[in-house]
C-alpha cells in the first residue's frame, strides 16, 4: 500500500496514519506479516511536491494508493486510471470531479470525505455567534487546494443567511500572508474562517499570530489549530475518518473494485473552543 500524506508532524501522524494503521490491524492486516510495510511519502505542506511523489509511488509494485486531502486525490486520479485509490479527507468528491456519484463512484477511486454539505456554512454561523455585531467576515484559503469558484458560488448564500459581507483572501504560501491580513484589516474585517490544507497546517503558527495581531476571531478546521491562536474549530473527527478508511482498503484488498464501493462521509463532528483566546 502506498501512502501519500501531508506531513510528518507528530500531531498529523497521530490523527491520520496511526489510526489508519490501527484500523488495518483490527481487520487482520499486519505490516511485516500479511502486509508489506506501507510505502510512506509526505509533501510536508509543499504542493509542488505532489507530482514527483505520486510518480515515485506509481513506479513501485503497489496494490493500492491511499491519498490524504483534495490536491493529492485529484493529481493521483490524473496519474492513474487503473491502480485502486482510497482518497481520505477530501471535500465533496462529486463536486470536485473525483467520482461520478457517492453511491457508485465508478473508475478506480473510493474514499471518505471529511466535510459534509453545509459544513462551511455552519462554521460561518459559528463565527457570527462569536461576533454577533460583525458586519464583514472573510475566508482565508489556499486556491491550490480549494478552488476559488466553489467558494465564490457560496458567498451570496452566506451573506444572505447571516446578513454580513463575506470576502475571500487567497494565500498560496507564507509570502502572501502579510499582504492578505493587511488587506483584511484595511477592509475592517470582523472575523475570519481559515480553511485547512497541508500548507496552512504547516504554517498555522504564523497564521495564528496574524489573527491575534489583527485581533481577528478565527474559526478553523481542526482542534489542533487552536494552539496557534485560533478561536474555535468545527470539523470532522479525523482519527475516526482515517480508521474508517482502513475498512475501505480492506474491501479493495479482498477483491471489491473501488468504483463499486460507496464513497463515505465522516459522521462524527467535533466542536472545540479556545478558552484562552
Amino acid at each position: 500500500i502506498g501512502w501519500l500524506g501531508s506531513s510528518t508532524d507528530p500531531i498529523t501522524l497521530g490523527a491520520t496514519l496511526e489510526p489508519f494503521r490501527q484500523g488495518l490491524r483490527e481487520l487482520g492486516w499486519v505490516e511485516g506479516q500479511n502486509l508489506a510495510p506501507l510505502e510512506l511519502r509526505f509533501t510536508e505542506g509543499k504542493d509542488e511536491r505532489y507530482p514527483a511523489l505520486i510518480a515515485e509511488l506509481l513506479r513501485l509494485d503497489l496494490e493500492l494508493l491511499v491519498t490524504q486531502g483534495v490536491r493529492g486525490a485529484l493529481l493521483a486520479k490524473e496519474a492513474t486510471q487503473t491502480l485502486p485509490i482510497v482518497a481520505l479527507a477530501v471535500d465533496d468528491p462529486v463536486q470536485m470531479g473525483l467520482v461520478a456519484s457517492i453511491a457508485r463512484p465508478g473508475g478506480n477511486i473510493t474514499g471518505v470525505a471529511a466535510a459534509f454539505q453545509g459544513l462551511l456554512a455552519k462554521r460561518m454561523q459559528l463565527l457570527k455567534d462569536i461576533v454577533p455585531t460583525g458586519r464583514r467576515f472573510a475566508v482565508v484559503f489556499n486556491p491550490v487546494a480549494t478552488p476559488l469558484k466553489s467558494l465564490a458560488d457560496a458567498v451570496p448564500r452566506w451573506e444572505a443567511g447571516l446578513g454580513v459581507a463575506v470576502g475571500l483572501a487567497a494565500v498560496r504560501g507564507p509570502e502572501d500572508f502579510d499582504a492578505a491580513f493587511a488587506a483584511l484589516a484595511k477592509e475592517r474585517t470582523d472575523g475570519v474562517l481559515v480553511l485547512a490544507d497541508p500548507m496552512i497546517w504547516i504554517q498555522r503558527a504564523r497564521l495564528g499570530e496574524l489573527c491575534l495581531k489583527h485581533r481577528l476571531p478565527s474559526i478553523w478546521g481542526g482542534a489542533a489549530f487552536l494552539d496557534a491562536g485560533g478561536t474555535a474549530s468545527y470539523q470532522g473527527d479525523w482519527p475516526a475518518l482515517f480508521r474508517r478508511g482502513a475498512a475501505l482498503v480492506d474491501k479493495v484488498l479482498r477483491g471489491t473494485k473501488p468504483g463499486e464501493i460507496a464513497f463515505e462521509q465522516g459522521t462524527k463532528l467535533e466542536l472545540a473552543v479556545n478558552l484562552k483566546g
